[in-house]
């Protein structure tokens, strides 16, 4: 079967966005695997490509970095949680280690506090 994926699908499993992911990636993992062909419009490309250029505006060195700054900025996310707070001292997205938002969701019942920024 050939079909046309539309950007929002992709860009649920490229962004990991709730509560879409688990069937969009389903849905990847099926052209991935053979059992589908999976096919983009032409306005897709420059889409992604958009929230690449927004990583290499971030201001951190690691470009790498600055795409999950991108990501986190396109979904609207609250933070990233990463191991080394350091790496992203100047991020505009609030982040925290795995420990923190760990404690925070065990003490702050169903809807957990606002993060803070790692500096």
């Amino acid at each position: 079967m050939k079909v046309l994926l539309d950007m929002n699908v992709v860009l649920d499993v490229l962004l990991n966005r709730a509560p879409w992911v688990s069937d969009a990636s389903a849905v990847w993992d099926a052209h991935r695997d053979g059992r589908i062909s999976a096919h983009l419009a032409a306005f897709s490309l420059p889409t992604i490509f958009y929230t690449l250029e927004l990583a290499r505006s971030q201001p951190l060195p690691d470009y790498e970095d600055n795409l999950q700054i991108a990501c986190a900025i396109e979904a609207k996310l609250d933070a990233i949680v990463i191991r080394d707070l350091a790496d992203f001292d100047q991020s505009p997205v609030p982040s925290m280690v795995p420990a923190e938002l760990l404690k925070r969701l065990a003490t702050a019942g169903p809807a957990a506090s606002q993060p803070t920024t790692g500096a």
